[in-house]
């Protein structure tokens, strides 16, 4: 039976352990798992910036993601961006993420702040997770993405 559930403290090493496993299969790189555990419970220490769902197949842990807040003044609600998105690689092709996709939505129908919308990104290589998104209704954006890291 599946069960999707907002995350919380406990879930942490589970957390940091799916985004050690996805950096490494999606970007081919190591995290370290100190940084990446801290970094997780930062989230939960402040909760204003976002939240984590976890989805439970007979009570095992399947898969994770995270999502993020973006205010839009264009649109006078939140963008929710959803980031760290991994299922462990038995639970795949089964339904999970359109299910945590779901339960997103309805997540965003009852929120007290607006939600315009949803956002992730996906690694261009990674077409497996395109055509998940793209089945889930979600639509490939007009922008591109620029990043410069701080010293």
């Amino acid at each position: 039976m599946l069960k999707i559930r907002t995350a919380c403290l406990e879930d942490a090493q589970l957390l940091s352990s799916h985004n050690c496993a996805m950096a490494m299969e999606t970007e081919d790189k190591i995290l370290d798992p100190v940084a990446s555990l801290a970094g997780v419970e930062g989230l939960f220490e402040r909760p204003q910036f976002g939240f984590y769902l976890v989805a439970e197949v007979d009570s095992v842990p399947a898969a994770t993601l995270m999502v993020t807040y973006e205010w839009s003044d264009w649109r006078n609600g939140l963008f929710w961006w959803i980031q760290s998105v991994y299922v462990k690689a038995e639970f795949r092709r089964q339904g999970i993420y359109r299910t945590m996709y779901q339960q997103l939505q309805a997540m965003a129908e009852a929120s007290s702040i607006p939600v315009c919308g949803f956002r992730l990104y996906a690694e261009s290589q990674n077409t497996n997770a395109q055509a998940t998104y793209k089945d889930c209704g979600m639509k490939v954006c007009d922008y591109v993405m620029f990043e410069q890291g701080t010293p």
